[in-house]
């Protein structure tokens, strides 16, 4: 059941769906994945480790250098703050940058139209701003731990219409909760960025709800995150390569 794209975002060759996720310590490692990956993915994704190693000098080079940067800082604060914070971001020049759906709707759509009017008045590429529901670490029973009484999917698909009602571009969510998703979100060019991605033999590591690339696709997914299957293997490009071979399969 994937999503038709409309005109704003294209459908994707198999290679553009996939976002390898940048999780290491140095700016050095991160350089190399880059090297060896460039040109077999679609973007890279920066998160809370690099970004906090290395800074918005890496984001700036990569972006320099025509990379589609996905930050993934999960911005979570005061509507101004986050809306500031996101402007920098769109600033560094990046392709996709994320907030929690859970800092509400103020926040949200105050983010929304100060980016979208930073980037008018400086004539700057507006990078998608998509929502984080719930991590893919998370389980009902973590949930009921913080005072969140439904269960995860229902969780997910409230914070989810939510993200569409703020004028959010998309959001992220894990494979299981993408069809839902896909069904009760009506805005056509919302998007679904998928985490949790593994092989059907590897480990689930500390992702509590995965799936492989196939099922996240055909279950709705726009873009998958992909980080242990790619940067722990022993050839990251015969790794890529087979998860572009899964996709193509799904779409035959």
């Amino acid at each position: 059941m994937t999503k038709p794209f409309a005109s704003e975002y294209p459908e994707p060759k198999a290679k553009d769906r996939i976002i390898a996720a940048l999780d290491v310590a140095t700016a050095a490692e991160a350089r190399e994945i880059v090297a060896e990956l460039r040109d077999a993915v679609g973007a890279f994704k920066i998160g809370s480790q690099l970004f906090t190693a290395s800074g918005p000098d890496l984001v700036r080079e990569f972006t320099g250098a025509g990379l589609k940067i996905f930050l993934d800082l999960k911005f979570h604060d005061i509507p101004n703050t986050v809306a500031n914070a996101a402007i920098e971001a769109a600033r560094l020049g990046v392709w996709m940058l994320n907030v929690h759906v859970l800092g509400g709707a103020d926040m949200i759509k105050r983010t929304v139209d100060d980016v979208r009017g930073a980037c008018q008045r400086e004539k700057i590429a507006r990078p998608l701003v998509i929502g984080v529901t719930i991590l893919t670490s998370s389980t009902d029973a973590m949930l009921y731990e913080v005072g969140i009484k439904s269960d995860v999917e229902a969780e997910v698909v409230r914070l989810a219409r939510l993200a569409a009602d703020c004028g959010l571009d998309g959001i992220v969510a894990s494979p299981y909760e993408a069809a839902v998703v896909r069904k009760s979100v009506k805005k056509p060019d919302f998007l679904i960025v998928t985490p949790g991605i593994r092989s059907l033999s590897a480990t689930k590591d500390d992702q509590k709800r995965v799936k492989t690339v196939a099922q996240a696709i055909e279950d709705g997914s726009d873009f998958v995150v992909i980080g242990r299957p790619i940067i722990e293997a022993k050839n990251r490009l015969d790794a890529v390569r087979q998860i572009i071979g899964e996709v193509e399969t799904t779409h035959k």
